[in-house]
């Protein structure tokens, strides 16, 4: 006998304020299309919270009862994508894409493979209702459904209080769903550190206690999500509670960071939110190893640019292969590294010309000062290269000659063509 469904909490449209004029126009018709052709048409997940919240979403996911394949048949300018997790890709122009899921469930004994690390079956595409799907969802603030047929907002998990409370909490045992993915733990401090929120005390401790499992997850996933972390502007405030709770270490392959380099990841995030522009990877990298770089290569002793060659990529070369990071991106990282050895050790070394033009420099000037600002260190040997990055890099002003006039072109006399001599008979 199938269990009872949990009754849900149904916000109606006069007691929130969620507006249509605040949803992608694009989501909209996919929304009302499906709910035409009589299916349950829900939009889920982050930017229902956000909406609620007051924020503007970055992207509109859409959930329904319709199959892949029944969506597929509703829009021409829809594609399929994904084996273990069927979703259906609804297109409209170059630049918008509306993702739409099928209402899924927990599959059943029977329906689970029977090899366990079988990870490419269809058992995760077993479809099924509105709160079974919400069950399966990580957080309970990321678990609410904005219905288009009367604008209501329903929640089966408990994530309207979360989201009045400023909690993250995990739907079911966190024990149990950090287990099944540990990448959930990363999750949870983001979203606590780009919401303002605080992790209710069963999710901290399971943090605690299933850290070491982040080493297990792929390591491909862990990168994106780092990468998203700056996006968002919250990478230094999460990677520093991220130690703290035990789960930066085995997150990245022993990395531990000190206080002057959250500083500085801190003074990234902030440069991101005063210009909108997003560090590249090779930046982030040399920032998380500059200080570990510096005090084995210290400018007070008599190292070379070898030396300081040879040092960056002893740091780099692990955790770009564990990450399955680019050479291409290594070597910025590590011309980067080398470039804070010149800056260091100060101005009068040879080949200070032929670097100050290199195009590279000003992104070394801009780690630099960021890294002196976080250690508190020399910021006058900051603005000092600023001033002769400037100096080398401008242009000599033209002095106009007294004498000079200008230049009459010259007309060509057009070149007599020659006459072949006639053939003789």
């Amino acid at each position: 006998m199938p269990l009872e469904e949990p009754k849900p909490r149904i916000l109606p449209r006069a007691e929130h304020a969620v507006s249509r004029k605040q949803i992608d126009s694009d989501s909209l018709k996919v929304l009302y299309r499906l709910n035409r052709n009589g299916h349950k048409a829900y939009l889920v997940g982050g930017c229902v919270r956000d909406l609620l919240l007051g924020r503007q979403p970055k992207d509109f996911d859409v959930s329904t009862d319709a199959t892949p394949g029944q969506v597929r048949k509703l829009f021409r300018n829809c594609f399929l994508v994904g084996r273990r997790f069927r979703l259906a890709h609804i297109r409209f122009g170059k630049d918008n894409l509306v993702e739409v899921a099928t209402f899924r469930r927990q599959p059943e004994e029977g329906e689970l493979p029977e090899d366990p690390a079988d990870h490419f079956g269809f058992v995760e595409n077993v479809f099924g209702s509105p709160a079974e799907d919400a069950f399966r969802r990580d957080f309970t603030i990321n678990a609410l459904y904005y219905d288009i047929n009367d604008f209501s907002v329903i929640d089966f998990v408990g994530g309207l209080e979360d989201l009045d409370a400023g909690v993250i909490r995990v739907i079911g045992d966190p024990q149990v769903r950090f287990s099944e993915d540990p990448v959930r733990m990363l999750r949870a401090l983001e979203f606590s550190a780009r919401l303002d929120f605080t992790l209710d005390d069963a999710t901290r401790e399971a943090i605690y206690q299933r850290a070491p499992l982040i080493a297990e997850a792929s390591p491909a996933r862990v990168r994106d999500e780092l990468m998203e972390l700056f996006r968002h502007k919250v990478g230094g405030e999460v990677l520093r509670v991220a130690q703290e709770v035990e789960l930066l270490e085995p997150m990245l392959a022993g990395y531990r960071a000190d206080e002057a380099t959250f500083k500085l990841l801190d003074n990234i995030d902030r440069r991101t939110r005063e210009t909108g522009k997003t560090p590249q990877e090779g930046f982030l990298l040399a920032a998380l190893f500059v200080e570990a770089f510096v005090s084995r290569c210290p400018t007070d002793q008599d190292h070379h640019i070898g030396d300081a060659l040879r040092i960056a990529n002893q740091l780099l070369t692990p955790h770009c292969a564990h990450f399955r990071i680019s050479h291409g991106t290594r070597h910025i990282a590590r011309e980067l590294l080398v470039g804070i050895f010149r800056l260091q050790r100060g101005p009068g070394f040879k080949g200070e010309r032929r670097f100050l033009r290199h195009p590279q420099t000003p992104q070394v000037m801009e780690l630099f000062a960021l890294w002196q600002e976080s250690r508190d260190g020399d910021r006058e040997l900051a603005e000092s290269w600023q001033e002769r990055l400037a100096a080398v890099q401008q242009p000599p002003p033209q002095q106009p000659s007294e004498k000079s006039s200008p230049r009459r072109s010259r007309r060509r006399k057009p070149r007599r063509r020659q006459r072949s001599p006639k053939a003789t008979s």
